[in-house]
């Protein structure tokens, strides 16, 4: 923040923290433009942290027609399967199937009037066929198998709870993100390690544009102070908008939905999906998905009509249709409010789309290009319509090759087959895994502490570990994954902004139902003196996170003891 203040200029000035923005930022400092990032909130806190997890090809888009996108797609899914194999993994999905022909005269229907129409089931034919031209998209750089079906009695040996009318299963693989927070963070690093002279901030925001440039607000201290930039990217998702009429051009490119999920501590439901995403048209021709990950399962997404300014939460009817749709996949598994471990909810930032029904509102993106005349400079915005997590690579070389344009400079190197931070040498299997731990232990520190260590950072836990055994570590008395000195760690290397930022998108405490009082009161007294808390801060942060937590993820805070 103190190094935006000095240098209050940059050539290029993005406006939002989520994966694209960060993506952009880290392909610009690439390129060794001189690149400032800031973030009104904590980085990847909107609709990048509530992503369904997947990084896949969009297998559905196909009945849209959005054939470029599937390609593009695949090709970046396959390429972050290597990329960032600490944070991207492969994961095997399968459909059940209850009819054969089902359908087929429907389907063109949805391809020519992107209308839903009457409710008809997809088949087992239909199915078939797409996805036998999703394996043809795929087959460039394919990293996964090909796709494969069985019959009612193979797929009820594999999951014996699933209805018993099943005709057929068919199974695919795509890719998981189970820490998209921490791979944004990863892309970010990257960026600032490449390039000095680049400056990301989070808790930053653009409030007001004038001819001596940007007003920007730290929204720590509540101080504003001018930027000035010659290109100004507009990367704030569903906010684009809104970010527009601030910076004096008003727009009406977006057009939002919301999609939420829960996560579920469910011992039962995790076994019936047998290791493998249960991806499924609900009774409402919705796709939806059960999702196991690690030891919860993840139950999404909806997808309603929706604008920025209403706040991005599950409701109880969103809950009622995910129990609903557990149901119409494995009729015998109970599921209650008391197994919700956490919920989140986002705002798409897709087009505006007027009439057409959201599931067929374009995945794409564009960029859409302004120029204006500020005294005696020539100002070019970039704002970002659209997008999503898997071609964020892509994506952001397109918007930085934008913006060299607009600066008369030429692309030095590429992204493409460059690995994303703790992603470099990560280790392939199980056993390359036990290695690399034994390698990377030092005294003081057990096996368990540095797989800790590993999930949470990639090959950089080489870097903390260092760090971390500079002074003696003790762990958390309310969890063994965490430690005061890793908080330090991450207060210096990671813009800690609030206590909240730890629980939920520095580490998946929050995501895994594992918040507890007594956590949060030894996270803040950690924070506090590294931060300059004071004791009403300290205690203005727990309740902060509470009702966060409370409000907007349906978390109530217990103690360890009840």
């Amino acid at each position: 923040m103190q190094r935006l203040r000095d240098n209050p200029r940059a050539s290029v000035l993005i406006i939002g923290g989520g994966i694209n923005g960060v993506g952009t930022f880290r392909d610009l400092a690439l390129q060794g433009v001189d690149v400032a990032l800031v973030e009104r909130g904590d980085y990847c806190q909107g609709a990048s942290g509530a992503s369904s997890h997947m990084i896949h090809g969009g297998i559905r888009y196909l009945e849209n027609g959005e054939f470029r996108l599937v390609r593009e797609s695949v090709i970046e899914r396959n390429a972050l399967l290597n990329l960032a194999p600490h944070y991207v993994k492969p994961l095997q999905t399968t459909i059940p199937i209850y009819t054969t022909f089902s359908g087929i005269l429907s389907a063109p229907m949805r391809f020519l009037t992107h209308r839903q129409g009457k409710q008809v089931e997809r088949g087992a034919f239909l199915i078939k066929a797409g996805l036998t031209l999703y394996d043809f998209f795929s087959r460039d750089g394919g990293t996964v198998p090909r796709h494969s079906f069985v019959g009612r009695k193979k797929a009820l040996a594999a999951m014996p709870q699933l209805r018993k009318d099943v005709k057929y299963a068919a199974t695919y693989y795509d890719a998981s993100v189970h820490n998209p927070e921490r791979l944004t963070l990863d892309v970010l690093r990257d960026g600032q390690l490449a390039n000095p002279e680049a400056r990301a901030t989070n808790y930053v925001s653009a409030v007001g544009s004038g001819g001596d440039g940007i007003l920007l607000r730290d929204e720590l201290t509540g101080e504003s102070f001018t930027f000035t930039a010659d290109v100004v990217i507009n990367a704030t998702g569903a906010w684009v908008d809104g970010t527009n009429s601030v910076l004096g051009a008003a727009s009406s490119f977006m057009g939002g939905t919301k999609g939420s999920h829960i996560v579920l501590d469910h011992p039962e439901l995790l076994q019936a999906c047998n290791g493998t995403e249960i991806f499924f048209e609900h009774v409402d021709g919705r796709i939806v998905l059960i999702y196991p990950m690690g030891d919860r399962v993840l139950v999404g997404t909806t997808d309603i009509d929706t604008g920025p300014e209403t706040p991005a939460v599950c409701t109880e009817e969103e809950i009622g249709y995910f129990f609903e749709l557990i149901g119409h996949v494995f009729p015998d598994i109970v599921v209650s409010q008391e197994d919700i471990a956490y919920s989140f909810s986002g705002v798409r930032p897709l087009p505006r789309h007027d009439d057409t029904q959201p599931g067929f509102v374009s995945r794409d993106y564009r960029i859409e290009r302004r120029k204006e005349t500020q005294g005696e400079r020539e100002i070019t915005t970039l704002s970002l319509v659209g997008g999503k997590w898997t071609t964020f690579r892509a994506l952001s070389e397109h918007l930085a090759n934008d913006a060299l344009a607009a600066l008369g400079k030429a692309r030095v190197q590429s992204t493409a087959g460059m690995p994303i931070g703790g992603g470099k040498d990560f280790p392939r299997s199980g056993a390359e895994e036990r290695e690399w731990i034994r390698n990377a232990l030092r005294p003081g520190f057990d096996e368990e502490r540095v797989r800790v260590l590993l999930t949470r950072y990639g090959t950089r836990a080489g870097e903390v570990l260092d760090f971390l055994a500079e002074k003696p570590e003790r762990l958390f008395n309310a969890t063994r994954e965490l430690s005061g000195r890793e908080v330090a760690y991450m207060v210096e290397h990671e813009q800690i902004g609030h206590l909240v930022d730890i629980l939920i998108r520095r580490t998946s405490l929050a995501f895994r139902g594992l918040v507890t009082s007594e956590l949060l009161t030894e996270l803040a007294q950690a924070l506090a003196p590294l931060l300059g808390w004071d004791e009403t801060e300290t205690a203005g942060q727990i309740r902060g996170a509470e009702s966060i937590l409370a409000e907007r993820h349906r978390v109530q805070v217990k103690s360890l003891a009840v």
